[in-house]
């Protein structure tokens, strides 16, 4: 997931981030986007839980965008 959150907030959303369970990588970044978060599911279903009731939910974000993977 590609977070963009506001302007001097990347450090507390990352230690945000690192708390769920689900969030397996965090990493700050520069440019155009904040913070890079790669998380694993078992289901879609337990994807989209994730997403809108964890992620989009921490205070401080502005936009996500989502790339789901399958291996």
């Amino acid at each position: 997931m590609l977070i963009s959150c506001e302007i001097g907030e990347e450090q507390s959303l990352y230690s945000k981030l690192k708390e769920i369970p689900e969030v397996k990588t965090c990493l700050i970044t520069f440019g155009s986007y904040d913070i890079v978060a790669e998380f694993v599911t078992e289901t879609p279903l337990e994807m989209n839980k994730l997403i809108t009731s964890k992620i989009r939910k921490l205070q401080k974000i502005r936009s996500t965008i989502t790339l789901r993977a399958m291996s």
